[in-house]
């Protein structure tokens, strides 16, 4: 396993993380989270993301649990705040009372006296960004996180939350965005402030839901047991991939990933870790063997033929815009979760 500092912090975390989103989210047996949490401290995988939301709080629990007895100081641990956690009008967004109360839940559903990072899920509409700001320096002074991060903020937003932590004397060390081979939204903006800022990228999707492993083949029936087929294990991210063109790019990406004695999966996940300010690429996995396999990524270096020849298959149907990074309420119905 690779290690690679977060932003410019003083913080290491492994180039690969573990996420316990989707694949924790459907039936999965707390049995076969243990055994993938398992393969993925084997592998050499310190760093673990996950949120309060997930699969209603059991997602952090399972993690938790799956972590016990782990020598804590060797591990990096990663949480969310923001989305809907409960029926009250409180119980969301980023106000500072609930991020001073989903701080003390999540660290009693971990079983932890910390974590290593706390981040915003989102930006949140509804809450002055100073009154958020005060709330995660809050969690930090109080010993309670290391430092704080966010997910899928604009570069305007990051660049405003960035000057408050600063005057608020607080790390805001990371960002989480979507990024893919396929989504390619936060290059044009996000990424190079954050670069500016020495803010890192630990980045969710980077398999694009598991299309740019090549299981999905164009015109065939999608795989029995994968994302596309289970309606609770989050099938409606996929449906702008799942399309012929799209699939028949990515099955010609196998002659590229083969030149280098790698799967596609490992190709996709080492084009998303060659850029600079990606520190690290959350993987979820529904078997202990995908960890094992896609691990390999790290500590690949595609030199810039391998990067072009990607470009020039991938490049036409990826998504660039970054309008794309947008604010919502958490009240919104069709917040996606990250």
């Amino acid at each position: 396993m690779d290690f690679r500092h977060l932003g410019r912090s003083g913080l290491t975390v492994s180039r690969i993380a573990y996420g316990n989103w989707l694949t924790r989210s459907s039936s999965e047996s707390e049995e076969t989270e243990h055994a993938c949490v398992r393969a993925a401290l084997d592998a050499g995988i310190t760093t673990f993301d996950t949120a309060d939301v997930y699969a209603g709080g059991r997602a952090e629990e399972s993690l938790g649990r799956a972590l016990k007895g782990e020598r804590r100081e060797g591990l990096e641990i990663l949480t969310k705040v923001f989305a809907p956690v409960g029926p009250g009008r409180n119980d969301m967004g980023l106000s500072r009372k609930h991020v001073r109360e989903s701080i003390d839940h999540s660290l009693r559903r971990l079983g932890m006296d910390h974590v290593d990072v706390y981040q915003a899920h989102r930006f949140d509409l509804s809450t002055p960004l100073e009154e958020t700001m005060e709330a995660l320096a809050d969690v930090v002074h109080s010993g309670k996180a290391h430092y704080i991060g966010v997910s899928e903020w604009t570069a305007d937003q990051i660049r405003s939350g960035h000057a408050l932590a600063r005057e608020l004397k607080v790390p805001l060390v990371s960002n989480q965005p979507q990024y893919s081979a396929l989504w390619r939204v936060p290059e044009a903006e996000v990424i190079p402030a954050c670069e500016e800022l020495g803010v890192g990228q630990i980045v969710w999707s980077p398999l694009a839901q598991g299309v740019l492993t090549g299981k999905y083949l164009p015109g065939g029936a999608w795989p029995e047991g994968s994302r596309a087929t289970d309606s609770n294990d989050g099938s409606a991210e996929l449906a702008s991939w799942l399309n012929d063109d799209v699939l028949s790019r990515v099955q010609r990406l196998r002659p590229i990933a083969a030149d280098g004695g790698l799967t596609v999966a490992q190709l996709s996940l080492a084009w998303v870790l060659q850029n600079p300010n990606v520190s690290a690429a959350v993987l979820g996995a529904s078997r202990p063997e995908q960890i094992t396999d896609n691990v390999k990524a790290a500590g690949v270096e595609l030199d810039d033929e391998v990067m072009a020849r990607i470009d020039a298959v991938l490049g036409p149907v990826a998504h660039r815009d970054p309008a794309a990074t947008v604010a919502m309420s958490p009240r919104s119905a069709g917040w996606r979760l990250a």
